[in-house]
């Protein structure tokens, strides 16, 4: 009895192996696209009144709240659903300093579940970051 090899599955499967392939790198270019936000949500405590705010800020715009000129310049969520990771590039001025050298009062990366790795130090105010969408 002669062996012959089945050519016609090996074409077939490889001829579908090309489109699942392209379909699966076009959903995890879109799943990390979803990943970086256009909006950075941080809530700012005043520490002599006791009352906090929550101030939306779209990134690469500085909003000025009371004493404060923020930025936000990327934000970006983590890939991981089980434990999230919220992170974004924040810049803040305190417009009272008259001092030329302090440009900011903060500038650097937050992380929303250790504020402790990069902390604001600011007399009146705490600032902690929300969400990033």
């Amino acid at each position: 009895m002669l062996l012959k090899k089945n050519t016609k599955l090996g074409k077939i499967s490889l001829g579908l192996l090309f489109p699942v392939l392209f379909l699966f790198n076009s959903f995890e270019l879109k799943a990390n696209e979803n990943l970086e936000g256009s909006f950075t949500n941080i809530k700012i405590l005043d520490k002599i009144s006791s009352k906090n705010f929550l101030l939306k800020l779209e990134n690469g715009q500085d909003i000025k709240y009371k004493d404060l000129l923020i930025k936000s310049l990327k934000c970006k969520n983590s890939e991981f659903d089980d434990n999230p990771e919220i992170t974004a590039y924040i810049q803040v001025r305190d417009l009272t300093s008259k001092n030329k050298n302090d440009v900011f009062v903060f500038n650097g990366w937050m992380f929303s579940s250790s504020p402790s790795i990069a902390p604001f130090d600011h007399p009146v105010y705490d600032i902690w970051l929300v969400s990033c969408y």
